[in-house]
């Protein structure tokens, strides 16, 4: 039987399946038992602006939502947090749970509102889906080493030596990808130079929507509890965001794919993901 890690990297466009040598084997699982072993209040970041597209791109929110409602239903208490770009996004899937928008601002206004949002929703968990990182000169580079930081809020400082986090990427320039910043330069066709922010514990898929949704499944194994959206709830997540004007991140175009995969190809995914439940006994 395939596992979790087996399902969300294949149909690998970008390679991003050759640093799976340098992660724990079970890194869904691993990460899993992180959130569940820091029960309260969770933030979790997305958003990725698409310089070509001039719009973020709907990878990322689906996932944070699909994430989100899942620690709902355990009891953690959930706020999103994204930038101006994303936050119409984000708000139009995410149901009752507050949306809070990290303003595009300088560094040093980005720290004080990162402690001010720590001090406040006192998180016991920090999670990023598919978020722009810090390179090592503090910049941002999408996946063509072009700079988008007039576009991306500084949301690592809240990451920044917190202690219990998790990232999720799929290209190297993503939040929690730093924990791989000393290989990420080697392999063909990821970002280079990478991100250099991490996390405490990463996982790689070939979309990041798909490593959410691993991760979803890894806690519903966990707790013996399906709590993995259908098919059919993700391409409904999809389709409201593309109608407000998210895009393709691959093609660059407001159409109803993610990372160049159309909703049919999206949909193997999560179908394989809920049979590997199916073959778990998880009702």
């Amino acid at each position: 039987m395939k596992t979790v890690e087996d399902i969300i990297l294949d149909f690998d466009q970008r390679n991003i399946s050759s640093l799976r040598k340098h992660l724990p084997t079970n890194f869904c699982d691993e990460a899993s038992n992180l959130i569940l072993e820091n029960p309260g209040t969770v933030l979790i970041a997305t958003g990725f602006y698409i310089l070509a597209g001039g719009a973020a791109e709907t990878d990322g929110p689906p996932g944070a939502v699909a994430l989100g409602d899942a620690l709902n239903s355990l009891g953690y208490k959930v706020f999103y947090i994204t930038d101006k770009y994303s936050k119409p996004f984000v708000e139009a899937i995410s149901k009752d749970n507050q949306v809070i928008e990290f303003p595009i601002c300088s560094h040093q206004e980005s720290k004080t509102f990162a402690i001010e949002i720590l001090g406040k929703y006192k998180p016991s968990i920090l999670i990023s889906i598919e978020r722009c990182g810090f390179t090592e000169t503090r910049d941002y580079l999408n996946r063509y080493g072009k700079s988008i930081a007039e576009f991306n809020a500084k949301i690592d400082y809240l990451f920044e030596g917190f202690p219990v986090s998790v990232g999720i990427g799929d290209g190297g320039n993503e939040i929690g990808m730093g924990s791989l910043a000393d290989v990420i330069p080697f392999y063909e066709n990821l970002s280079s130079p990478p991100t250099v922010t991490k996390t405490s514990k990463l996982i790689i898929s070939s979309v990041s929507n798909w490593g959410a949704y691993g991760l979803v499944t890894s806690i519903s194994k966990n707790v013996g509890k399906r709590l993995l959206i259908s098919a059919n709830d993700e391409i409904d997540l999809i389709k409201k965001i593309v109608d407000l004007g998210a895009i393709d991140g691959t093609t660059n175009v407001n159409v109803n794919k993610v990372d160049g995969f159309n909703l049919r190809e999206n949909s193997r995914t999560i179908t394989s993901l809920q049979h590997y439940l199916d073959q778990s006994d998880i009702v």
